[in-house]
C-alpha cells in the first residue's frame, strides 16, 4: 500500500494502515479522481484498487459518484460505470445539467458533492474510517463533521502536479493524506486511449 502523510505533521510518512477490524468505506469523487489520474499520467485499475483496500482492512463498501450526460450518443464513461456496478462498487449517478453561460457557450454542470456528503453522513454509524478520493475543498466541512463523530478520514489526491490537485484546507483537516501518485504504483496502469474510432 502507498505511503500516507499524516496531515498534522507533513514531514512524517506512515504506511497506510488500519486499526485491526477497522471498518472502512471508500468514497470516490469520480470526476476529481479522473482529473487527478490524468494529471499524473495514469489510469486507475479499479479491480486492484478494491483488492488493495480489501487486503488491508474490513472494506464495507466502495462508492463511486459521477454525473452523466444523458443525451450523448456515446459516453466514454458508460463502460466504466457499468463495469464498476457489476464488480463490487456502489455507483451513484445523476444527470448532468446543460446550460448556456453569459458568453453563449454551452456548459455542463454535474456536481455530486451533496450526494456524496449526505451518504457519508448517513452511513457514519456503520464505519470507522472513510477514505475520500477527492481534493475538492468543499469536502473540508464533511471531514470535520465526521471527525467530530469519532471517524478517521484519509483524503486521497496528489501534490505532485505543478498545481496541487488538493485543497490545502482539506489536506490539513484530514487525519491522513494518501498520495495518488504513490498509490498508482500498486493500482495504476498506463493510460489507454479510449477515443471512439
Amino acid at each position: 500500500m502507498a505511503d500516507v502523510v499524516e496531515c498534522n505533521d507533513p514531514a512524517r510518512r506512515d504506511i497506510l494502515s488500519f486499526i485491526p477490524n477497522e471498518k472502512v468505506v471508500l468514497f470516490i469523487d469520480g470526476a476529481n479522481l479522473y482529473a487527478t489520474s490524468k494529471a499524473i499520467g495514469i489510469d486507475i485499475d479499479y479491480r486492484r484498487l478494491l483488492s488493495e483496500f480489501q487486503s488491508k482492512s474490513t472494506l464495507l463498501r466502495a462508492y463511486y459518484y459521477t454525473a452523466l450526460v444523458e443525451d450523448q450518443e456515446y459516453s466514454s464513461i458508460r463502460p466504466l460505470i457499468d463495469w464498476l456496478d457489476y464488480n463490487g462498487f456502489t455507483v451513484v449517478t445523476k444527470p448532468a445539467k446543460e446550460f448556456t453561460d453569459s458568453s453563449g457557450r454551452r456548459k455542463i454542470k454535474g456536481n455530486m458533492d451533496i450526494e456524496l456528503t449526505v451518504d457519508a453522513l448517513d452511513m457514519a454509524e456503520h464505519y470507522d474510517h472513510l477514505v475520500l478520493f477527492s481534493g475538492d475543498g468543499d469536502f473540508t466541512a464533511l471531514v470535520a463533521a465526521l471527525q467530530r463523530r469519532g471517524k478517521r478520514v484519509t483524503v486521497a489526491s496528489t501534490l505532485t502536479t505543478p498545481t496541487p490537485m488538493i485543497s490545502d484546507d482539506l489536506r490539513r483537516q484530514a487525519d491522513f493524506f494518501l498520495e495518488v501518485a504513490e498509490l498508482a504504483k500498486t493500482v495504476g496502469r498506463p493510460p489507454v486511449d479510449r477515443t471512439p474510432a
